[in-house]
């Protein structure tokens, strides 16, 4: 766990998620799906089982290799992070990284602070090795975060995600560990 302060000093809490956070969870994606275009899902497109979202927070803290942490202010999930990886040999030291910050929050270093906690959690699991990451390549704030913390870009996909009538292109980029 750990802590920081806001510019206007109200503290929020990085904590890895647990099963009981589900429901929080579930609820929080379901609005950002609404507040930004930038992610894979709109609002309420986040379907998930409650037991079966438990299952998948649960199983996820069991792998070495993978992680869910949550930004809590005042007992409010801001924002979420994540590195996926695979549990295959062959493909174990890629971690996929996932991350969305409430949009009320947008610019306050929540998403640094996420961000380099997973890098500093992977760098210390002896497993990853890479962490891969995808966005849409009009997202120049994102971009300009990932690049500041040492992503690369890898590829570019054309047409990669079609929202509300266009079509999008994305990078792909990653994090040699």
């Amino acid at each position: 766990m750990k802590k920081f302060h806001l510019n206007d000093d109200h503290e929020v809490m990085i904590k890895e998620a647990m099963k009981e956070d589900a429901q929080q969870m579930i609820d929080f994606y379901n609005v950002v799906g609404g507040e930004t275009d930038f992610l894979s899902f709109g609002k309420n497109e986040f379907n998930r089982n409650l037991e079966e979202y438990k299952e998948f927070i649960e199983s996820t803290r069991l792998e070495q290799n993978s992680i869910i942490l949550l930004a809590i202010l005042q007992d409010e999930i801001i924002g979420i992070a994540s590195i996926n990886s695979s549990q295959k040999q062959r493909m174990k030291h890629i971690g996929t990284l996932g991350i969305v910050v409430s949009k009320k929050l947008i610019g306050q270093g929540i998403g640094r602070k996420l961000m380099e906690q997973l890098i500093h959690w992977a760098t210390s699991n002896e497993i990853t090795k890479k962490i891969s990451l995808v966005t849409r390549d009009d997202n120049i704030h994102a971009i300009e975060l990932y690049e500041k913390l040492g992503f690369e870009k890898e590829g570019h996909m054309k047409k990669d995600s079609f929202i509300n009538g266009t079509y999008y292109n994305t990078f792909a980029m990653a994090l040699f560990l």
